[in-house]
């Protein structure tokens, strides 16, 4: 027993060795069962953080999902508003119609409801587009030219229509012949637009019951016989074709007095089949002298037409002139000083492109009897009622194809004293209602 005993700790090497041997036996089950264990806890804890990320990935791109899915359900709402600078530690509390998706700690998803859809008491259809826009803006010269010149490429109207006249005053100040003109116009409301181009400077107070009221377009200053009262003429018509009702143009000035009511002037003007631009050649200084050389090739002295200033046109040919890039321009360079383009443009234009739809005649009666630059002035004593008479039927024209007495609508230079008789002979005469 002794020897036994001694073997295992001071014996022969391979007993050592065996007794070594045995004491490892003993003990390696528990340390491995240790060993496994922290492997398995190592796995665990790498699965959760694993889970963890891939819970948080899943989650980002839900939220995107569902916002995309929102957003492409609802394809008119408005961008979603930036996030606001300074976050606070509690989130406002959402209103009624807004929906919240929380996703743990992540900003909610705000939901909105989708706008209520328009019903038919809404609908506004071509409405907005009919009513006669504001003579006031803050339109450049050059974005009223290319909005007014807009032309519809379909004939029919897919409504009633019912055509105005614009009446477009060419004044220094006032329109004298504004009260003449208030009874002209009474009970005619829907038939007819006024537009006024004066001096910047001009100021007048008018009342609001009046038909001059608002109804001065945004103007620039105009020198006598230079080329600024072209470019009024055309700012007129620019502002006027912006109402798409207006279909008859006619420039007037503050002097001029009409001299038919308004239903015979209506009818005349809206049935006539042509436009009413005076157009002729004259051989004479005032007339071919006038002409410039430079113009050429485009505009030759064959070409060179005279014609009155006052106008009368339908609404193809208003925008024919608003839209011209090709002679007013040549126009404004060369027909300067004397050569008076308010009285050679627009008659030279229109015989050389539109003369198959022009009259060839104004509208208006000026007396250049007198001789002299400018035409006659008519005072008080010079008005009877034999005076209007004769204006109104004493010529032979053509209207429509057919032979006609009523040559002119209107007629100038009427100074304020004639004023009381106007007014006083307009229900007789001019068979003002």
């Amino acid at each position: 027993m002794k020897g036994d005993g001694s073997s295992c700790h001071g014996g022969k090497r391979t007993m050592t060795a065996a007794c070594g041997n045995r004491g490892g036996e003993k003990h390696e089950p528990e340390w491995r069962k240790k060993r496994e264990m922290l492997m398995k806890d190592e796995m665990r804890r790498d699965c959760m953080r694993c889970g963890l990320v891939i819970g948080m990935t899943f989650s980002f791109h839900l939220k995107d999902i569902i916002s995309f899915n929102f957003q492409f359900n609802n394809p008119l709402l408005p961008p979603s508003p930036p996030p606001p600078s300074n976050q606070t530690k509690h989130n406002p509390k959402p209103s009624n119609n807004i929906s919240t998706i929380n996703q743990g700690h992540e900003s909610p998803i705000i939901i909105v409801p989708s706008p209520p859809q328009p019903t038919s008491s809404t609908r506004t259809g071509l409405r907005k587009y009919l009513e006669p826009p504001s003579v006031v803006h803050d339109m450049e010269e050059e974005e009223l030219l290319w909005r007014a010149s807009m032309v519809p490429h379909v004939d029919e109207f897919p409504f009633k229509r019912v055509p105005k006249v614009a009446f477009l005053f060419l004044t220094r100040g006032a329109v004298i012949m504004a009260p003449l003109w208030e009874k002209f116009f009474k009970g005619h409301q829907g038939l007819y637009s006024i537009y006024v181009h004066s001096s910047p400077s001009f100021n007048q107070t008018l009342p609001e019951n009046s038909v001059f009221h608002g109804r001065r377009i945004p103007s620039k200053d105009v020198e006598w016989g230079k080329f600024s009262l072209l470019e009024a003429e055309r700012r007129l018509l620019a502002n006027a074709l912006l109402d798409i009702s207006n279909q008859r143009f006619v420039l007037l000035s503050e002097s001029c007095i009409p001299l038919f009511n308004f239903s015979t002037i209506y009818n005349y003007l809206t049935n006539s089949t042509k436009s009413f631009v005076e157009a002729y050649d004259l051989p004479s200084p005032v007339g071919r002298g006038r002409y410039k050389h430079q113009m050429r090739p485009l505009i030759r002295l064959q070409q060179w037409r005279k014609g009155s200033q006052w106008f009368e046109m339908d609404r193809a040919l208003a925008v024919e002139v608003i839209s011209d890039r090709k002679y007013f321009p040549i126009f404004k360079r060369f027909c300067k000083s004397s050569c008076f383009s308010d009285e050679h443009y627009l008659p030279t234009f229109v015989s050389i492109n539109f003369w198959k739809s022009n009259s060839n005649r104004s509208l208006t009666w000026v007396d250049w009897s007198r001789g002299g630059p400018h035409p006659a002035r008519f005072q008080k004593t010079d008005v009877t009622i034999e005076f209007l008479n004769k204006l109104r039927d004493g010529k032979q024209c053509e209207y429509n194809g057919q032979k006609n007495t009523t040559c002119f609508l209107f007629a100038r230079k009427f100074m304020p004293s004639a004023l009381d008789r106007l007014l006083r002979f307009a229900p007789k005469v001019m068979k003002f209602d």
